[in-house]
């Protein structure tokens, strides 16, 4: 069990608990072990009962529910909890706004214990008329139901390409081939349904197996759809003639509208495709450069084929100058245990510096983040204490560098956290909004271009807040924010976090038209956090962002040289 499993049934207990009008004191019991088991760096699993009363937040009994949780993988009391809470009433908790207390009211009041029930109490005003509603509310309700119901049967890029590897696993044990396609090997954010191609010599299969759900209705002889297990994303296996697998794989990874695309004679990439000959010892990469020669332009990397605009980029630049995992030298957005992060700031950067990176940037959060253990301003004088003894410690052997940052919350009004003469103690500093996320465009944008203006800004932080396939980015105009960073010389953030992945992939290359550099930032809260930038490099090769473009990119004697110009040195 990690650590995040174990609190993540702590605090649906203490949900749970409060949903069904249980002990208060209990409640708060599970509430607060929750809080502060999420800020334990060790492994909970690794610890005996008298270690885990040692946790501040943590008795005799909350140890021996953590306890429990390890040796069982689950709790008796949540169990118990969930078996007289309808599923619906659960689902409740995933829109935003909603609390027990609320949910409490909606299903004990009004009778209220499924999605469908609470939205169309939305849609004839009666929820409206309850009192601790009214239009605001639930007008926030009804959106939030409308996105969920948008993203059903969705998962993130980490979590899908996860399940597609178990899946092909497993299908490994019926086919000699198989290949992941689609959405998966597009990189997309997020995933709708896994393609599989398994390939056959000369009688078609007839797929069954355990685990395998089959839709009768929505398959056909040449093509097996239905689920695995019991995730909701669906699974489409596509049967492929042996001699014909590395032409389709081409074909089922692009977005239509890449294969509609037609050359100069008139002629569409699909059929070019399907007229291309395979070469001598093919290899998947050998047919598609060979599909790609044919049409009459240069190759076109998997993750950009989104039928938009891959084609004229490709003629203006190269592959190679695509951003890499092994073009970054430095780590910038991170955080520590001096905030919210898992993990001290000496293993942070050793860690950092383990992995090949010549700099760390560390950026806690600000104080006005209290909900984060954010820094006073005290707490920043004794962090850039501690950095300036570890740069000592860490460069011994080769350069390596900790730049002093701080992810600074932007304000209602624009303005960041601290005075002037505490921001002007950090080399770099990351602008990012946490709170009031639900403005209007127009105030959302000038929020921004208030932060952006401000002249310690270096970077612009997850810059619409966007969760995805929980909560939708608050509405900006992209086009004023970028045109505003450009303006400033702000660099923008690609937030690496698979749960974000902003700024959104679509717009990187109006931000490179605009000559604003963008920063792949992992926004890690604990060691293992820093390889979430795969991620961020997967969407950013999709945007078809540079090297040249990569503020993170730049060498540590560069990026001192970008920061001691920026602050006027």
């Amino acid at each position: 069990m990690s650590n995040a499993d174990i609190v993540e049934t702590i605090e649906l207990t203490a949900k749970l608990l409060e949903l069904h009008n249980e002990d208060e004191f209990r409640i708060k019991t599970f509430t607060n072990a929750a809080y502060n088991l999420d800020k334990y760096i060790g492994e909970l699993a690794q610890l005996d009962f008298p270690q885990l009363t040692q946790i501040q937040g943590v008795g005799k009994m909350m140890a021996g529910k953590i306890l429990e949780i390890v040796s069982s993988g689950t709790l008796r009391e949540m169990q118990d909890l969930l078996a007289k809470t309808p599923e619906g009433v659960l689902e409740m908790f995933k829109i935003k706004g909603l609390g027990a207390k609320k949910i409490k009211v909606l299903w004990n009041e009004l009778g209220l214990d499924n999605l469908n029930d609470l939205q169309i109490a939305c849609e004839n005003g009666s929820l409206a008329k309850v009192k601790g509603f009214g239009e605001k509310t639930k007008d926030s309700i009804l959106e939030s139901l409308l996105f969920i119901q948008s993203q059903a049967g969705k998962l993130r890029m980490n979590k899908a390409a996860a399940l597609a590897e178990v899946i092909a696993e497993e299908l490994g044990k019926y086919f000699e081939n198989v290949a992941i396609s689609g959405q998966i090997r597009r990189q997309s954010e997020t995933v709708d349904r896994l393609v599989f191609l398994v390939s056959y010599k000369n009688t078609l299969p007839d797929f069954e197996a355990e685990g395998f759900i089959k839709e009768e209705k929505n398959a056909s002889p040449f093509v097996w759809r239905g689920k695995y297990l019991e995730n909701k994303i669906d699974v489409e296996i596509r049967y492929v003639i042996d001699n014909q697998l590395l032409t389709k794989q081409f074909l089922y990874t692009a977005d239509e509208n890449h294969l509609k695309y037609r050359n100069e004679k008139g002629v569409s990439l699909l059929s070019t495709a399907l007229a291309t000959s395979l070469p001598e010892n093919p290899s998947q990469v050998t047919v598609e450069e060979g599909i790609y020669e044919k049409f009459g332009i240069p190759y076109i990397v998997p993750e950009m084929r989104e039928g938009g605009f891959e084609f004229d980029w490709i003629q203006k630049n190269k592959n190679e100058d695509l951003v890499t995992w092994e073009s970054l030298k430095g780590i910038l957005h991170n955080h520590s245990t001096y905030s919210d992060g898992q993990h001290s700031l000496e293993q942070m950067a050793t860690y950092c510096k383990e992995l090949g990176f010549e700099y760390l940037g560390i950026a806690d959060h600000s104080q006005s983040a209290t909900y984060a253990s954010g820094l006073l301003i005290t707490k920043v004088q004794q962090q850039h204490a501690e950095i300036e003894q570890l740069n000592k410690k860490l460069s011994i052997d080769r350069p390596f560098k900790i730049l002093k940052g701080i992810e600074s919350d932007i304000l209602g009004d624009g303005s960041l956290d601290y005075p002037d003469e505490v921001l002007a103690s950090f080399d770099y500093i990351v602008a990012s909004v946490h709170s009031n996320l639900t403005m209007n465009q127009v105030r959302a944008t000038e929020r921004l271009v208030r932060a952006i203006e401000n002249p310690y800004t270096t970077i612009l932080g997850h810059p619409t807040g966007r969760l995805l396939l929980s909560r939708k980015g608050y509405p900006i105009d992209y086009k004023e924010v970028i045109d505003c960073c450009a303006a400033n010389n702000v660099v923008i953030e690609i937030n690496a976090s698979p749960y974000r992945l902003d700024l959104d992939w679509r717009w990187i290359q109006y931000a490179i038209e605009r000559n604003v550099m963008l920063s792949i930032n992992p926004d890690a809260h604990e060691m293992q956090g820093y390889h979430d930038m795969h991620y961020g490099v997967a969407v950013a090769r999709k945007g078809g962002l540079t090297k040249n473009m990569t503020f993170n990119a730049l060498s540590l004697i560069e990026m001192q040289a970008y920061l001691n110009k920026k602050k006027g040195l």
